[in-house]
């Protein structure tokens, strides 16, 4: 981030640099988390709510399975002769599994 001139243009920001050592110790794992909440309406009488929650031990490891899972699912269509660009809400869900359809359907439904 040091490196992103006006990164943090708007905000009262302090960077403070850690030791190697206590990057490894303390942060090494790298969690991330955070909450998504959505809402809107399905009609005019009835308003929803969504809600997600990230808890991650590891964000670069979480990162790096999204991007396998991903490849494989784009793998997967390309095997099915589909070619292009596709973006991640074109990619069916069930493609970014290992396990086969039948597997996801005795498991998940």
């Amino acid at each position: 981030m040091v490196g992103m001139t006006d990164y943090f243009a708007d905000y009262d920001t302090t960077v403070e640099f850690t030791s190697d050592e206590e990057l490894r110790l303390d942060h090494g794992a790298m969690p991330h988390g955070g909450f998504v909440i959505r809402s809107g309406n399905t009609s005019d009488a009835q308003a929803q709510v969504i809600e997600y929650r990230l808890a991650l031990e590891s964000n670069p490891e979480f990162t790096a399975s999204v991007l396998v899972a991903y490849a494989r699912a784009v793998h997967r269509l390309n095997s099915q002769g589909r070619t292009g660009a596709v973006t991640v809400l074109d990619v069916p869900p069930g493609l970014l599994s290992p396990k086969t359809p039948a597997q996801l359907r005795a498991e998940l439904l």
